[in-house]
């Protein structure tokens, strides 16, 4: 007998704890009710000073927050957070600003959600974000030792760290799962559907520009090659390649 999307949904959210950061207490409510419904532990705070207090207090399964709030706004939250934990956040930002989205995947959020939302879009983001980290988990458990290296660029999978010669990277979690994957394909073209589904966990939709946002972070913090050439190479209309010697792209 087969598994009920119900129960994969059941088993995904079961002692998942999520903090929701945001000054509309309606909205809180109605979020916490509807993840709750499904599983989920949530709490909610409304300030930005006692979202940062609480979201480093224990280790979030997932941290949705805000980018407008009364005090001190989400980028200063996403700030103080990332300074001190890698939990994962999902950015709430206005429909149709660009510049928060960018500006808060460039800080670290996982990803985004433009306001107002449905509800089952909630859910589906939440359950994207909660997948991967389970896989990063997972791929931990499974290769506690492994690494993988090109050039001077080597990736530890046990620690999940990356260096460049002997500089340690500062990355991401998503993008060390954009860097593994790029690298796992090394010289072949990966398209910004695969990247999307595999990084991020769900479908690449109409105007959706987020993995391209990552891979940009990510080319800025890995440079160039010794030889001076890109190594993450954007192939136009198509996706990203991590370049093998003498592979050229387009931008």
């Amino acid at each position: 007998m087969g598994t009920s999307p119900a129960s994969n949904r059941e088993s995904e959210s079961i002692a998942r704890h999520i903090l929701v950061i945001d000054d509309d207490a309606e909205l809180c409510k109605l979020v916490s009710r509807f993840l709750g419904a499904e599983g989920y532990l949530v709490q909610a705070v409304h300030t930005g000073s006692l979202g940062v207090e609480r979201a480093l207090s224990r280790d979030y399964d997932l941290v949705v927050l805000d980018v407008m709030l009364p005090d001190i706004d989400g980028f200063e939250v996403l700030r103080r957070v990332r300074a001190q934990s890698n939990n994962p956040v999902l950015m709430l930002t206005a429909r149709g600003d660009d510049l928060d989205r960018i500006l808060g995947l460039e800080m670290g959020a996982d990803d985004y959600l433009p306001k107002p939302f449905n509800t089952r879009e909630l859910s589906a983001r939440v359950r994207a974000i909660l997948r991967r980290i389970t896989s990063a988990k997972v791929t931990v458990a499974l290769s506690e030792t492994a690494s993988l290296r090109i050039g001077d660029l080597e990736m530890n999978l046990g620690a999940r760290t990356v260096r460049c010669g002997k500089t340690l990277l500062r990355l991401t979690a998503v993008e060390f799962d954009l860097l593994h994957r790029l690298m796992r394909s090394a010289g072949s073209v990966v398209g910004r559907e695969e990247l999307t589904e595999d990084v991020l966990g769900r479908k690449l939709s109409p105007f959706d520009r987020s993995i391209d946002t990552h891979v940009w972070n990510l080319r800025k913090k890995v440079g160039s090659d010794t030889e001076g050439s890109e190594r993450i190479k954007s192939i136009r209309g198509i996706g990203y390649l991590y370049a093998t010697s003498g592979q050229t792209g387009s931008d």
